[in-house]
């Protein structure tokens, strides 16, 4: 075996294997370097006195290594990944065979570490939680043993207190832009000296924060997989300001990392304005709703896909609304988040498939240079475009959940913006855009057509040029605001006039279909004037 120490005169150990271990260790990266490839071509044992001496000496370096990577992070990770490696091979030559069980702690400096191993004779049903003072960890190591043929298993549990000096949180990537915190110690768990190291169940880890807790963060499990922190396999099971728990599916060196806004947090003036404004929308939606329900129409006229708009867009914003107004509350619930986030994303997309469906209608309409007939009514009847309007939405939300469950649910209850899944929100309503477009291209240039025929009726062609000029409008501001959503990050501006525009969307929609109706205005004018004269019977009628 090898004997380290940190004087000059190089030492023997009773194996009789030496390695020199020089003062300058202390002072200078090479000399780690040099330590850490003994390390790495160790074959025998060492004592436990000499891992941990090893076990200090190297993690006690981490800031020797990060002046001598100075700005390169790939010599970051390259020596992060070295010290780890390094790391699990000491602890690992702690494990001792056992018939029954064994157990070994240590406290260093710069870690703490657990080793627990069970033979073939053991007597626990369970063994232990591992605990260290940051972290803690279950896992199912006798159900483990039992899957190996000589019914044994070790598991090493560490906690490093500079590892982060070398796998920063920084290594994390994600699509947006967000400050990123190191919440936990970094920790390690794995299964020496086991040849089937196969889990049984999934294995919770109990962070303790090190850091202040933002209630506005979002936080991640995250494992280190060679060059960056990923989730694949870990997600958060409970949260609160002191501690996060973890629940992964394989064994590897974990950490907690919370994201924030890299912009400042909206002012109580943009608050306020944000409730007033979706208020007064959701007022005015409310109103045109009753508007389409109650007001006599003319024949063939189709409102189906106006009304399932109103009340696919005034659900969504009441929802969001209070959803924001007692987020404190919501958030914690991790499965009520997800539901939540999971129904606004249904609402949204299928307002976006209704207001399709109109567009869609209004070719129709323009074609036939008319309203849509008794006939293509049948054809197009409402259970059908019902169908159409929501289970479309259905199926997108459905696969999406399906795929990657874990990327609902944010700090607002909404889709995760990582790994770019907010495409599966963007992406349907960029296609929907898109599409309508070339409908209402293609209804510009049959109008043109149409008006020059003369065998058209020019009431019509009237008529169909004001249905294309609302439906045209309605495109613009009920769908053209959202793509102000990929900019709202880099501008309170833009923040506002995104916040206006989109909870004004029942403003809109009540005074394009209902204030500058004629026929609406004089059934108003006439519901006004029997509630003032009182004449009920006449109203009635």
């Amino acid at each position: 075996m090898t004997s380290i120490n940190t004087t000059v005169t190089p030492q023997t150990s009773s194996a009789g294997l030496n390695i020199t271990v020089l003062e300058e260790c202390k002072t200078t990266a090479r000399c780690v370097e040099n330590l850490l490839d003994l390390i790495e071509s160790l074959t025998q044992v060492l004592p436990f006195t000499d891992v941990t001496k090893c076990l200090d000496m190297v993690l006690n370096s981490t800031e020797m290594f990060v002046e001598s990577a100075a700005a390169d992070s790939n010599k970051l990770v390259l020596d992060g990944n070295r010290v780890l490696k390094a790391s699990e091979k000491l602890v690992s030559m702690l494990v001792k065979a056992t018939n029954t069980s064994d157990n070994i702690s240590f406290t260093l400096d710069s870690v703490e570490g657990q080793i627990y191993s069970v033979g073939p004779q053991v007597t626990l049903d369970e063994i232990p939680e591992l605990e260290t003072k940051k972290a803690f960890v279950d896992i199912d190591l006798i159900g483990i043993a039992k899957n190996n043929e000589i019914r044994s298993a070790a598991v090493a549990f560490m906690s490093f207190t500079t590892m982060e000096n070398l796998l920063k949180a920084d290594f994390f990537n994600t699509t947006n832009d967000t400050i990123k915190t190191m919440m936990s110690t970094v920790i390690s768990a794995t299964l020496p000296k086991t040849s089937n190291t196969t889990l049984t169940k999934a294995v919770n880890f109990t962070f303790r924060h090190i850091r202040e807790f933002d209630p506005n963060g979002s936080l991640s499990c995250v494992y280190w997989n060679i060059s960056e922190w990923i989730v694949d396999g870990c997600s958060v099971l409970n949260s609160n300001s002191s501690h996060t728990v973890c629940s992964c599916v394989h064994l590897s060196t974990f950490a907690l990392i919370m994201q924030t806004s890299s912009s400042p947090p909206p002012s109580d003036l943009l608050d306020l304005l944000n409730l007033v404004c979706v208020i007064v929308g959701l007022v005015l939606f409310s109103l045109a709703l009753l508007s389409f329900a109650l007001c006599q129409w003319s024949p063939g006229v189709n409102n189906v896909a106006r009304i399932n708009i109103c009340i696919s867009l005034l659900s969504a914003h009441l929802l969001f609304l209070l959803t924001q107004q007692f987020l404190s509350l919501i958030r914690p619930q991790q499965v009520l988040c997800v539901v939540i986030a999971g129904l606004l994303h249904f609402l949204f997309l299928s307002a976006f498939v209704w207001m399709f469906i109109e567009a869609v209608l209004l070719f129709i309409c323009v074609k036939n240079l008319s309203q849509i007939s008794s006939k293509k009514r049948e054809e197009l009847s409402s259970g059908f475009l019902c169908a159409i309007g929501y289970v479309v939405a259905l199926v997108v939300v459905g696969v999406s959940i399906g795929l990657i469950p874990e990327a609902y649910g944010s700090k607002h209850c909404w889709i995760k913006t990582a790994e770019g899944f907010i495409w599966s929100s963007l992406g349907p309503v960029c296609v929907i855009l898109a599409l309508n477009l070339i409908l209402f291209i293609k209804i510009v240039i049959t109008l043109n057509s149409t008006l020059k025929n003369l065998n058209a009726e020019v009431t019509q062609i009237k008529q169909t040029k004001v249905i294309a000029f609302k439906t045209v409008c309605q495109f613009v501001v009920l769908g053209c605001p959202w793509i102000l959503g990929f900019f709202t990050d880099s501008s309170e501006v833009l923040q506002i006039v995104f916040l206006i525009l989109n909870s004004q969307q029942g403003t809109f929609i009540f005074l394009i279909y209902c204030v500058l109706n004629n026929e609406i205005r004089q059934q108003y004018k006439n519901c006004f004037t029997c509630l003032c004269s009182g004449n009920s019977f006449k109203c009635n009628k």
